[in-house]
């Protein structure tokens, strides 16, 4: 295994064969379906789920809301855990549609490592950009794969220019197309000197692989036609001048992505980027946290929740909160205290999930994910520890873009509709802002399409109609600063006053200039946009 800095101590075994990592990618390049092979090949399920096939069989296994299964998109991340080969892997699928921003942006703190997934033909779209830059803020290592690469394709060169000018990484081949769209037949492995083929007919098999010995193995001729080898071997030799080779060092700063190519749908090439993420990916890491940070490899456990998913299961009123283990070796029945309330916990049902099935958990080391049911108590950014006072850091909370009104269709049932929207405020689905006039709620989201998932939520789990209004304010900013000073600013602007889940005081604004006013008439206080998932 390589060791990644010189002075990092070794890690246990079990720690050490952890790799825990996102996917990130635009809409539609492909993210869901390489989960689906990811499962396949670690044995996880049987048959991948077509995510275009017919009827029922086109519910993909990591998508377990009703409106993810009517869209075929995946809006709430997800985390799965299996084995492939010495690795345990731990991925955290996450949304790739851009209204879902700000829960990727927190799943991408409970990850090591991302890989990216961009469509052949597009290159790198504007989503992908996005979630880039969250992993740049974080200096999180990336894993590219170029998707597609059986339908018509851009040139490899471009592909690869691309990603350097865009997003400003190295880029090195770990493996080389030949040939694109109709004519595409496989890779040749730039790391291991070996020719993979696709199978077109068996979309569910795994790619044929042919040991040879350098470019110029007679080998290669039986088995590419002349046309292609020629471009092949012309190709390389410039990919080898031209790019820069694969330094195991800089992947894991951050500098450099490897880049695999393949066609997810036709299982090719996902075999290689999973040994990539084996041999490449980072072991555990370090979390920063106050006052110290953790590391993976201390004897107790902490671990921090990222996401709160409320009514995985439509027949219970559950909630399990997605907790990422930061250090140590956790075993089922455990007590750990829970720092912001100082109460101990026992955990009795922690659960792994194995894309939509649970079982239960009877240990997990640092890296590993675990669900913990719980009623409320849990909340996103809280710390579970055996007994220090840590508190983790950098799990961020945005303030709102879109603000509406919302009203229960029957009004006796205000105080349901008063209990669904904590939840969700507490699961992160969206900000929740008590006026402290009039009746009400103001709901904010980052994007519009998270207005449909609430309201079809509402009505799926808790019965309740409900519809979104248009409200007067257009964004939110939290405040804060010294008492006397928040309690003069608080008398004054009394329509403008709201609390979030929190209780803590928010500033409801129509207009920049509302805020831009705040600044100048009270420069005492402090607005912000964003506000830290601790207390």
């Amino acid at each position: 295994m390589l060791d990644t800095a010189t002075n990092q101590p070794v890690l246990p075994p079990e720690i050490a064969r952890r790799r825990t990592f996102a996917i990130i990618s635009h809409p539609d390049a492909g993210k869901t379906t390489l989960t689906e092979k990811f499962l396949l090949y670690g044995g996880a399920i049987q048959m991948a789920g077509q995510v275009r096939a017919k009827g029922e069989a086109r519910r993909t296994r990591s998508d377990f809301m009703q409106m993810e299964k009517d869209r075929g998109i995946s809006v709430s991340a997800s985390a799965m855990s299996f084995d492939y080969g010495n690795f345990r892997f731990n991925l955290v699928d996450t949304p790739g549609h851009s209204d879902f921003s700000e829960d990727t942006y927190r799943t991408l703190t409970a990850v090591d490592a991302a890989v990216m997934v961009i469509d052949g033909a597009k290159g790198v779209e504007s989503q992908t950009q996005k979630l880039f830059e969250v992993c740049r803020l974080r200096d999180l290592p990336i894993l590219t794969f170029c998707n597609k690469m059986d339908r018509e394709s851009r040139d490899t060169f471009e592909i690869i220019d691309e990603i350097q000018e865009m997003l400003a990484i190295d880029v090195t081949p770990a493996a080389w197309p030949i040939g694109v769209g109709r004519d595409f037949i496989g890779c040749y492995d730039m790391l291991r000197d070996r020719l993979e083929l696709m199978d077109r007919a068996d979309r569910n098999k795994v790619a044929e692989s042919i040991q040879i010995d350098g470019l110029d193995d007679p080998k290669l001729a039986e088995h590419i036609p002349a046309e292609l080898l020629d471009k092949l071997l012309e190709e390389v030799e410039m990919a080898r001048e031209l790019l820069p080779a694969l330094d195991p060092q800089a992947v894991l700063e951050g500098h450099m992505t490897p880049i695999w190519f393949g066609s997810a749908i036709n299982s090719f090439g996902v075999k290689e980027l999973m040994e990539g993420i084996g041999a490449y990916g980072p072991q555990p890491q370090v979390q920063s946290a106050q006052p110290r940070q953790i590391a993976p490899e201390e004897k107790k456990v902490a671990g921090f929740v990222f996401k709160v998913q409320a009514n995985m299961d439509p027949k219970h009123r559950d909630r399990v909160a997605f907790v990422r283990m930061a250090s140590g070796h956790f075993k089922r029945g455990m007590k750990l205290t829970h720092v912001r309330s100082k109460k101990p916990m026992a955990i009795s049902n922690p659960v792994l999930f194995l894309a939509s099935d649970r079982e239960l958990a009877e240990e997990a080391w640092a890296g590993d994910i675990i669900g913990i049911p719980n009623h409320g108590q849990l909340r996103i950014g809280d710390t579970l520890t055996e007994g220090e006072a840590l508190r983790v850091t950098g799990i961020p909370s945005f303030a709102p873009e879109l603000l509406q009104g919302v009203r229960a269709g029957d009004p006796m049932k205000a105080k349901h509709l008063e209990k669904a929207l904590m939840q969700f405020a507490e699961e992160g689905a969206a900000k929740v802002f008590k006026p402290s006039i009039g009746s009400g709620f103001i709901v904010g989201v980052v994007g519009a399409l998270q207005f449909e998932v609430l309201a079809s939520r509402i009505e799926m789990e808790y019965g309740l109609p409900v519809r979104f209004e248009a409200s007067q304010f257009t964004s939110a900013r939290w405040v804060s600063g010294d008492k006397p000073e928040v309690e003069k600013f608080v008398n004054a602007n009394k329509q403008h006053i709201a609390h979030d889940h929190d209780g803590d005081i928010v500033y409801l604004t129509r207009l920049q200039w509302d805020i831009d006013r705040v600044v100048r008439d009270y420069p005492a206080l402090n607005l912000t946009a964003t506000k830290e998932m601790m207390v």
